[in-house]
């Protein structure tokens, strides 16, 4: 369980590679024991970022702050991190003992010292009796448990991971999810995951941040980024949305969300901007109704069965509408072709500035 306390913190660090800006004045905080995830599209910054962390780029500006000290000047070999790379680098003429053990002999560990840690780490990561095996006879997952038992043997003050699961197969990055996240409760270490798959950030962090052309957008638990997302960006990028374009009208005793140029309305209780605005919704929190009985008509132009529940894409009567999104929970009798009515829960709208 993460506390309070920052063991490492990033304050107005910038790195400029020529004329390009790569970060751009981040600030953030990664806490004792919690899973952190840095998550934004390819070229938003996020490895820089973690290079910088770890020692292997140098802030153009900047603090970089672990355990209380300004590394900003110090080589990786002089910082408390370890790395855990997307390419996972094993020495396949080492055994896994060897290699889950190699930092430690670096390190001038004793011998009977390095074979207790690297027992004991082979066992937090689920390998205990592979001690001899070569990698190259391992599974992939298998090959990604030795590469975190080698980074955390050194017990470093975090571990960082540079998108680790993104060369294995649905099923199996799945299973190795479930498996990190195992291996950071028994170590209760710090864990900055950096990554562009937001499945894989939603389900495993206790926080996380969103980054988007060198700047961080948003920091937040996933179920405040999911329900309370702070900027357009934020609300497209993680899971899908309805996006509405309008304008927020008030009286004395009511407000409603008008849509532009369209016959339709969405009802507000306390709208957070005034004036022209962009509406996110996300599809479960559209719903689908007898024509007439909802905010708009339209109609069913295709439908995918997922199993636990099936999307929609309905086209509406109002031209200026985009298609929409809804997600209904298990199979609903609507089909293809039919005609429907869309409802929006006001509750769920997020606003913005238009």
């Amino acid at each position: 369980m993460a506390t309070t306390d920052s063991v490492v913190n990033l304050s107005d660090v910038r790195k400029q590679f020529g004329e390009t800006l790569a970060v751009d004045g981040i600030d953030f905080d990664l806490r004792q024991g919690e899973f952190f995830s840095l998550l934004g599209p390819s070229g938003c910054g996020k490895t820089t970022t973690l290079r910088m962390i770890s020692g292997f780029e140098t802030p153009t500006n900047g603090r970089i702050e672990i355990e209380g000290e300004n590394v900003v000047s110090l080589p990786p070999n002089k910082r408390n991190t370890n790395l855990v790379f997307q390419g996972l680098s094993l020495f396949p003429h080492m055994s896994v003992a060897e290699n889950v053990g190699y930092g430690l002999k670096k390190a001038g560990v004793d011998a009977d010292e390095r074979e207790r840690r690297v027992e004991d780490y082979l066992d937090i990561v689920g390998l205990s009796g592979y001690e001899d095996r070569n990698p190259t006879e391992l599974s992939g997952g298998q090959q990604q448990r030795v590469a975190i038992a080698r980074a955390l043997v050194n017990e470093p003050d975090i571990l960082l991971l540079d998108e680790p699961l993104s060369s294995l197969d649905r099923k199996l990055r799945q299973r190795m999810q479930v498996e990190l996240q195992q291996i950071h409760e028994r170590v209760e270490g710090t864990f900055f995951y950096v990554t562009h798959d937001q499945d894989v950030a939603m389900s495993m962090s206790d926080r996380l941040a969103v980054m988007n052309d060198g700047e961080i957008e948003q920091i937040g638990t996933p179920e405040e980024i999911y329900r309370e997302p702070a900027s357009q960006f934020v609300a497209d990028f993680i899971g899908d949305t309805n996006f509405l374009s309008g304008s927020v009208e008030t009286t004395d005793t009511t407000a409603a969300f008008q849509v532009d140029d369209a016959d339709a309305s969405i009802p507000l209780a306390a709208p957070s901007v005034s004036g022209d605005a962009v509406a996110s919704v996300r599809p479960e929190e559209v719903s689908l109704h007898p024509v007439g009985e909802g905010t708009v008509d339209g109609e069913v132009v295709d439908s995918h069965f997922h199993g636990n529940h099936t999307t929609y894409i309905v086209d509406t009567d109002e031209a200026v509408l985009p298609e929409l999104e809804v997600v209904v929970q298990g199979r609903s009798p609507v089909s293809t072709g039919d005609r429907v009515a869309v409802g929006f829960n006001a509750d769920a709208l997020k606003l913005f500035a238009a």
